[in-house]
């Protein structure tokens, strides 16, 4: 059996970023927005917002604009929206208020029971995404594509365009905020060109969404900004993309072990498939003595990044030793074949959703990824190191893990892991316990 074939998820519990969300959302907290349309309601309308109720990872907000001292002409709304914190991030799962003014595009295909709205600042944040409604975690080159409406008829695709600093009048400076941008289309609703449009929304670290635009196709312009707020703002976590899963990024790997491998091990790894946080990665061979095809699945979300899956077909005239656990019966004894199955092995997270210098996490003696592979151990973020590999000179992420895999020195050691910015695993040196190393270096 090779290691491959047995992995499957590895996610653990990973060490989060200490008292940060993009979406808090603690017992008294409460926002107030103000919101205007340049043709359905010129008149700026403030609304209040709540914390209804929370639970684990669910959470119910509330708004009204009741007390808000609004003019008599402004709209009148109350409703709710509700959340959950999930494997891909933010996701809304359900929303409730009165129905939209009159005179408001109908965003159904006819108007009797229709449950889609844009009246509200939170129905504005929703809109065309609700599952993420925002992906995390976020780094550079993010892009994902959500649905919503009442029937999933809206479509969404959104980028991530990085940070920038934002004026908003519930604070008395300019705080820095992630930037949003969604192309959004709905189609087969009596308004499809109000439904439909370029948003764009400002997110601010331990506060929420502070400013929304939505330039709809056909021609009116929705504002909302946050006006008071008892929440204050944080810095943003780095948003270095340590492990991209873009389609199409292609490495080559060169892997060797004095020992064990007398002829380096070159293997081409490309990602072909991606999708929701997710990607596929097709391996395959360029020379050595390892002939391999195998595929591997990753997803980078709250979890941090893991290992989903793997796949492998391998022929080898190298003599690597058999790995664990004692419990496999020997014929069915796993190797490594290729970079990843070194990077994998053991337990999960590889690093967690927003890695930071001196972050740690064990691996237990229970769960799924101790009986696929029987390995203890710890690891630990070491922070931003510079390495150099044939690729070029790169300033990395370090992690450490500390393996035991009871019986088999092979596959007990200290592994450390280099991922850069943009590239991925660029360098991995696996000291065995039995003295000897692998060490893998990107190539190309």
């Amino acid at each position: 059996m090779t290691l491959a074939a047995a992995a499957a998820a590895l996610a653990l519990a990973s060490p989060a970023l200490a008292g940060g969300s993009w979406l808090p959302h603690a017992k008294g907290s409460s926002w107030v927005y103000s919101w205007k349309d340049s043709k359905y309601n010129p008149v700026s309308t403030r609304e209040k917002v709540t914390v209804k109720s929370a639970k684990g990872a669910s959470f119910v907000l509330a708004w009204t604009t009741d007390g808000q001292n609004n003019p008599t002409t402004a709209p009148t709304s109350t409703g709710t929206v509700s959340f959950e914190e999930g494997a891909t991030g933010l996701a809304n799962t359900d929303w409730t208020s009165n129905a939209p003014p009159a005179g408001f595009p109908v965003l159904c295909p006819t108007q009797e029971q229709c449950g889609n709205s844009l009246a509200s600042t939170y129905y504005n944040v929703i809109w065309g995404g609700r599952a993420p409604v925002l992906e995390e975690p976020l780094v550079r080159g993010l892009t994902w594509s959500s649905t919503g409406g009442t029937q999933n008829d809206v479509e969404s695709s959104s980028t991530y365009v990085g940070t920038e600093l934002v004026s908003v009048p519930a604070f008395g400076h300019p705080v820095r905020a992630a930037k949003i941008r969604s192309q959004i289309t709905q189609a087969g609703a009596l308004g499809d060109p109000y439904g439909s449009g370029i948003r764009t929304t400002w997110w601010v670290y331990g506060v929420g969404p502070v400013k929304v635009v939505f330039d709809h196709s056909g021609g009116a312009v929705t504002t909302a900004q946050l006006m008071e707020t008892s929440l204050h703002p944080q810095a943003p976590p780095p948003d270095a993309n340590w492990f991209p899963l873009a389609r199409g990024r292609v490495n080559t790997y060169r892997w060797t072990n004095p020992k064990y491998l007398k002829t380096p091990v070159v293997e081409q790894l490309t990602v072909d498939a991606q999708a929701n946080g997710a990607a596929r990665f097709a391996v395959k061979s360029v020379s050595g003595p390892i002939k391999v095809s195998a595929l591997y699945g990753y997803a980078f979300g709250p979890g941090g990044l893991v290992n989903l899956w793997g796949s492998t077909k391998a022929a080898s005239l190298a003599n690597l030793p058999k790995l664990g656990p004692s419990s496999l019966p020997a014929k069915k004894r796993r190797h490594f074949f290729t970079p990843f199955d070194l990077m994998n092995f053991g337990f999960g997270p590889i690093f967690p959703e927003y890695p930071a210098a001196g972050m740690t996490w064990n691996g237990g003696t229970s769960g799924l990824a101790y009986k696929t592979f029987g390995v203890t151990g710890s690891s630990k973020v070491l922070g931003i190191e510079t390495v150099h590999v044939p690729a070029g000179t790169f300033r990395a992420l370090a992690v450490r893990s500390t393996l035991h895999q009871a019986g088999f020195p092979f596959g007990s050691g200290t592994r450390t892991s280099w991922f850069a910015p943009g590239r991925g695993l660029v360098k991995l040196v696996f000291r065995h316990a039995d003295g000897t190393v692998s060490d893998v270096e990107l190539l190309r």
